[in-house]
């Protein structure tokens, strides 16, 4: 069975930084695109940024200069560096991968993190 299990949210004053990490575990063969997503208050979901298994990265133009998304391949984990966070970067943030486990490829979802961003 994958699992995506996310850490590192939190509260934090305007201006600060989180690092945000999702750790992939099971009997996995390979995974893609890794990616992180939020959902704010009464907004639809959105993409924040994604990165390829070779490091190619996008962020959205919101968080372009301020966020940088990583991974460690040998962990199989994905990160999210937040610096000069604003308040409207409040939301849960949820990691996304596309993993190949045996025969099966898909996506999977993590269960999410809280970021609070206070001004």
């Amino acid at each position: 069975q994958v699992q995506l299990v996310e850490s590192g949210g939190g509260l934090v004053q305007a201006g600060g930084s989180l690092r945000l990490s999702c750790a992939a575990s099971g009997t996995i063969s390979s995974i893609n695109v890794m990616a992180w997503y939020r959902q704010a208050p009464g907004k639809q979901r959105e993409l924040v940024a994604t990165i390829t298994s070779g490091g190619t990265t996008n962020h959205a133009d919101s968080v372009k200069g301020r966020f940088t998304i990583s991974r460690d391949n040998a962990k199989n984990t994905v990160y999210l560096q937040m610096n000069s966070l604003k308040p409207e970067d409040t939301a849960v943030y949820y990691c996304n991968a596309a993993i190949v486990a045996g025969v099966v490829s898909r996506y999977y979802w993590g269960q999410g993190t809280q970021v609070t961003v206070s001004s």
